[in-house]
């Protein structure tokens, strides 16, 4: 039986989007099912499998989980092949350090700066929370980057070498970055420009714009609405 994620709105759900990037940089085969936020269906089922009337759930069988770095761990232990953590201890130990900061961190970042695919890339100016929490997560790219990914077994441009999930964890990040044209040094630039051409994050990224649904709450120029595919 294929393994099942349960998504939110693509141009919205940071948090939906983490499980997802890991599985299709991966090639891990899965099925997905986007339920659109504050409809019935989005209820009912989130919360029927849940508790929580959150996304994403990740369902494998009679295994059940919706708690997005739970996900990761999950197909880290189920996929060693994909190579998800790295497979040096210290690196391995500190790409599990910088996921759980992004986990439970950053606030101000996330309140301010929500993810939005579909707005127009528009510079933004930043509060003095948010711009320390973007200093802290461009010195985190940049150690990470000189410390491992630049040494990796597995080379690549991502910060552990090869994609993975503390990776994954960053992608909205690198999101919001763009979005609200937010100023990094050139390293941290360059690791976003690998994130953002990767395929799977211009398919995210397309469908995310596709998407009909407006939610005020994540539009911060509201009630102005600055659409990525407005001409």
């Amino acid at each position: 039986m294929a393994l099942k994620l349960i998504i939110g709105n693509k141009n919205y759900s940071s948090w939906s989007l983490r499980p997802w990037m890991a599985l299709k940089v991966a090639g891990i085969p899965f099925e997905e099912q986007l339920i659109p936020f504050e409809t019935e269906d989005f209820k009912r089922i989130a919360l029927s499998l849940s508790g929580t009337a959150k996304v994403p759930i990740l369902i494998d069988g009679d295994v059940v989980l919706w708690e997005s770095l739970a996900i990761l761990e999950y197909l880290a232990e189920k996929f060693p092949a994909a190579g998800l953590w790295p497979k040096d201890k210290a690196a391995r130990a500190q790409a599990r350090v910088v996921a759980n900061e992004m986990h439970a961190g950053f606030q101000a970042m996330r309140n301010e700066l929500p993810v939005n695919f579909a707005r127009r890339v528009i510079k933004r100016d930043l509060s003095p929370a948010v711009t320390a929490n973007v200093r802290r997560i461009e010195a985190l790219w940049v150690d990470c980057r000189t410390r491992f990914g630049a040494k990796a077994e597995r080379g690549g441009p991502f910060l552990f070498g090869a994609f993975g999930n503390a990776d994954a964890m960053y992608v909205p990040v690198v999101s919001r970055f763009h979005t609200y044209g937010v100023d990094v040094n050139p390293a941290a630039r360059a690791y976003m420009d690998a994130v953002m051409a990767l395929p799977a994050f211009k398919a995210w990224e397309a469908a995310g714009i596709a998407e009909p649904w407006l939610f005020a709450e994540d539009e911060v120029d509201w009630p102005v609405v600055h659409r990525a595919d407005a001409k």
